[in-house]
């Protein structure tokens, strides 16, 4: 009992599996169309075998050597194309091209195409192929073959399959002579003529910048960081040509340590030391100086500028070296 049980429960799984490989190869439609159902001995066609299927399903076109069937063969064959059902975005149909001929008259009668896939096997639509000979008219004669042609080789036959390289070497004759003619009439190179301008002297520049900067009226629209930030740049800069030290990275108190071994006297130091202190407690402090303080920096600059500014002579040796070495 138990085992007919067991037999009848196999038996409806079978069912089911037949069912479910016949419903999915149901989904899988092949269709066989020919170009032309009707050639000439040795023309040829087109065979487009078309799967209509869903886009996940996987289908395996027929495969053929170098004939179909019979004296059909095959010449070449296409890479499947891929259209997407513009109702239905879930199927897809793939088509294959064959491009097909015989060489023997007669009606050929090709097979249903078998397509395999996970769903089974589905199969193609059969076709006929008309192949025809090619009719002659025995009304007329038979004439001998023709012989061969003579034909004359012009220099002009020649010039037209030789022109490429007629040209080609044209072009790298009138290289080759414009090359020459460039040597020939090059201008001659004429000497260069150096004009070594004055340099100007660094406590003039120091002087126009500081000008410059009066001109700018910053601390009188309340821009004080700004005035006390270009003036001590100016005068940074002066102090590091004119004494040839590092001040660009140097606090107040270094700048005034490494100033003590210079000719600079102590009223022209107390002026230096008024111009980098009261920048400091600007910058740092956001102190804002009165009128006069402000004009006080500018003015001490330009004096400890022009008093402390290098002769004439000193600078020349200092630029262009010892006139007596």
């Amino acid at each position: 009992m138990k085992k007919q049980f067991f037999n009848y429960i196999l038996l409806a799984l079978l069912f089911i599996t037949c069912l479910s490989n016949s419903a999915g190869a149901q989904n899988i439609k092949a269709e066989a169309k020919l170009q032309d159902y009707t050639i000439k001995i040795g023309d040829q066609t087109k065979l487009f075998l078309e799967v209509n299927q869903p886009a996940k399903e996987h289908v395996n076109f027929p495969v053929f050597t170098d004939t179909i069937t019979g004296k059909v063969q095959i010449v070449s064959a296409n890479k499947p194309d891929t259209v997407i059902d513009q109702k239905d975005h879930n199927r897809i149909t793939v088509i294959r091209g064959y491009v097909i001929t015989s060489f023997d008259a007669g009606t050929y009668n090709l097979p249903a195409f078998a397509f395999g896939s996970g769903s089974g096997v589905v199969k193609s639509n059969e076709l006929t192929l008309q192949v025809q000979t090619v009719k002659v008219d025995t009304t007329k004669s038979i004439y001998d073959i023709k012989q061969p042609l003579a034909v004359t080789y012009t220099f002009l036959d020649w010039l037209r399959d030789n022109w490429i390289w007629i040209a080609v070497a044209i072009v790298v004759i009138g290289l080759i002579i414009g090359l020459i003619y460039y040597l020939l009439n090059k201008p001659k190179e004429q000497p260069v003529i150096k004009i070594t301008r004055p340099s100007i002297p660094i406590h003039i520049i120091a002087i126009d910048k500081l000008k410059e900067l009066r001109g700018k009226k910053l601390w009188q629209q309340e821009e004080f960081k700004q005035y006390h930030s270009e003036l001590t740049d100016i005068i940074r800069e002066y102090l590091e040509k004119r004494y040839d030290i590092k001040t660009q990275e140097k606090t107040t108190d270094e700048i005034l340590a490494a100033l003590k071994n210079r000719e600079i006297t102590g009223e022209y130091s107390n002026m230096l030391q008024q111009i980098l202190v009261m920048a400091d407690l600007v910058k740092f402090a956001k102190e804002k100086p009165l009128p006069v303080e402000n004009e006080q920096s500018l003015d001490n600059a330009i004096e400890f500028v022009l008093k402390t500014q290098q002769s004439s002579a000193n600078q020349a040796n200092v630029e262009g070296g010892n006139a007596d070495v």
